[in-house]
């Protein structure tokens, strides 16, 4: 059984190196789904941590549609890490109606022809995902990771074993999304997975510092609705130049 770690910091990486973790799904920014991780971060874990690190290529959080501009930016990501010596990757679109979006997956492949691609749950908000499965399968596509278009794999474990079932040695099927002790042991039986994708969080906090007088909060809240993000508005910017300006 392969256990993969989703995770955004060193410390996280360390931890679960020494908690047994076959691989890393590195990410940046998880409160919001996991972005683009940063050349420094990539470069270090590759470099000394002892595991596979298959950063993410996701340049914001929101839905899975993508403009040009935004997939050029991914598309530079992807050969720069690869650049770096990774040995996969983790991206997922849709296009406007729901399916795989084909030329963008395809343009991550050449960017980074070498790489293992891993396409993420993006697939959980896909319109048909045994129609996505074979297309993945057509693009090279090394596996998939999904919850059964549940929040947590458990919830979806049918969905999961009948993708098992349908992809055989086409594709690998990784579980993930909640999945904890109590539960990895009987998903793994009900579905057939042979990788799981973990969190596996605890709460840390840091040593107290000029920071825990001041008690300035700093964290914003992320819109509740999975397909919104924050993004800046020209006309308050405008409004604001406007404001200034007459002073």
């Amino acid at each position: 059984m392969l256990i993969e770690t989703c995770l955004d910091d060193l410390l996280s990486a360390r931890n679960a190196v020494a908690g047994g973790t076959d691989r890393i799904e590195l990410c940046d920014n998880l409160a919001d789904g996991g972005t683009t991780p940063s050349h420094g971060m990539v470069a270090t874990l590759v470099d000394g941590i002892g595991v596979p690190v298959f950063p993410i290529i996701r340049l914001r959080g929101g839905g899975f549609r993508y403009d040009p501009d935004e997939l050029r930016v991914m598309s530079q990501d992807a050969a720069h890490f690869a650049s770096l010596g990774v040995k996969g990757m983790v991206f997922g679109a849709l296009d406007d109606r729901g399916n795989i979006d084909r030329v963008a997956v395809q343009r991550i492949r050449d960017a980074a022809p070498d790489a293992e691609i891993t396409f993420h749950r993006a697939i959980d908000a896909c319109r048909d995902p045994f129609a996505a499965l074979d297309e993945l399968v057509e693009l090279g596509v090394k596996r998939i990771l999904t919850a059964g278009q549940r929040s947590r794999a458990w919830e979806g474990r049918e969905l999961i074993a009948e993708l098992v079932r349908r992809a055989g040695n086409r594709i690998i099927v990784m579980a993930g999304g909640g999945i904890s002790e109590q539960d990895a042991a009987d998903l793994v039986r009900f579905t057939g997975v042979r990788e799981i994708h973990i969190r596996a969080t605890m709460i840390v906090r840091d040593a107290p510092g000029w920071e825990s007088w001041a008690q300035v909060p700093l964290r914003k809240a992320l819109p509740g609705d999975e397909n919104a993000r924050v993004v800046t508005d020209p006309q308050r910017v405008a409004a604001i130049r406007a404001a200034v300006s007459a002073q």
